[in-house]
């Protein structure tokens, strides 16, 4: 599985049925993607949010929880972001760590 290249965001949505909290398509896909596709480069300080590179095209994707109000910060997103915004917030030797993967 790859991320197309015109996709700069997947964002999920909790489906609720009967009740009951259902793992959305999108969800399940975000999920594979970081485990299988995406490479890992470290989190924020709080730990809830994690930076990834795509080994395929250089690109870098954050994973959040926007939706603070919900329970662990509701369905994850996956948003591809520009490099200059990624060592704002995660720090260059961070940033620069997929030059060595």
């Amino acid at each position: 599985m790859k991320i197309d290249p015109s996709e700069v965001l997947l964002e999920s949505k909790w489906d609720i049925r009967n009740g009951k909290v259902s793992v959305s398509d999108v969800t399940k896909r975000i999920d594979e993607l970081t485990a299988s596709c995406l490479i890992a480069l470290g989190s924020d300080p709080s730990g809830c949010e994690t930076l990834y590179v795509d080994p395929c095209d250089g690109r870098f994707w954050e994973k959040t929880y926007p939706y603070g109000e919900m329970h662990g910060g509701g369905p994850p997103q996956l948003q591809c972001i520009p490099r200059d915004k990624a060592e704002s917030k995660y720090g260059s030797d961070i940033v620069n760590r997929r030059s060595s993967k």
